[in-house]
């Protein structure tokens, strides 16, 4: 059966392959973006155009896209910043935790009601520095475990409304975010040790249509041998 599904971030990337992924089963797409025009080519039958550094104007957006009943919400879109604690800026700081965790948080507030009457889903796109923070990427890893918290009190507010909720903790797939966060390592690149975004995607669909009597709440993910981040020599 057809579902209506909202993808943050879905003008490129993971969120545009999901996209693709998810229409191409029938599903009905909410297609989220800064702009109208990051969407070209992106197959939606709505759009929610919102700025996430802007928490404040996404009520806005979400009664313009007229959202009454929502399946799921995969939220997919981030920023990250490579700096050691002691150089990292203010700016930073503020950018990645609002776009990272304050605007999913405002954004599934909005979208409750939706999703309590499709006793819908609520996927949360993490990664291993949710779990686990390296050197050099404070900022980030800090939004990823807020984003964890975040989910883990959602899913224990809303199991008696029948809304599911699962964190997804992939690492080391092919996307710009992971060859930038290399190139702001100075580590090498090897799209052929990291998963593909069509694995990922996949893995998002099979985790939005599991048995009626079950829930994935959390899973990890990782190539069979990742290319470990380290400086060229």
């Amino acid at each position: 059966m057809s579902k209506t599904i909202l993808v943050t971030g879905a003008g490129r990337g993971l969120g545009r392959t999901l996209a693709q992924r998810l229409a191409g089963g029938g599903d009905a797409v909410v297609a989220h973006a800064r702009t109208a025009a990051a969407l070209d080519g992106v197959p939606h039958e709505r759009a929610l155009i919102a700025d996430l550094s802007d928490p404040a104007s996404l009520a806005g957006a979400v009664a313009a896209a007229g959202i009454d009943r929502l399946d799921a919400v995969v939220h997919n879109a981030g920023v990250l910043n490579v700096a050691a604690v002691g150089e990292e800026t203010l700016e930073w700081w503020q950018r990645t935790l609002t776009v990272n965790v304050i605007a999913a948080a405002e954004l599934t507030r909005l979208l409750l009601p939706a999703l309590r009457e499709a006793r819908g889903h609520v996927l949360f796109l993490n990664s291993g520095a949710g779990l686990n923070a390296a050197p050099r990427l404070s900022s980030y890893a800090a939004s990823k475990h807020a984003l964890k918290a975040l989910a883990d009190s959602l899913r224990a507010e809303e199991q008696a409304n029948g809304v599911r909720v699962t964190s997804f903790y992939p690492s080391h797939f092919d996307t710009d975010m992971q060859r930038g966060l290399r190139d702001q390592y100075g580590a090498e690149y090897d799209p052929e040790r990291a998963m593909s975004t069509e694995t990922v995607a996949k893995t998002i669909v099979d985790l939005l249509n599991p048995p009626a009597d079950m829930v994935v709440n959390d899973l990890r993910a990782e190539p069979p041998n990742p290319l470990p981040i380290k400086p060229r020599n």
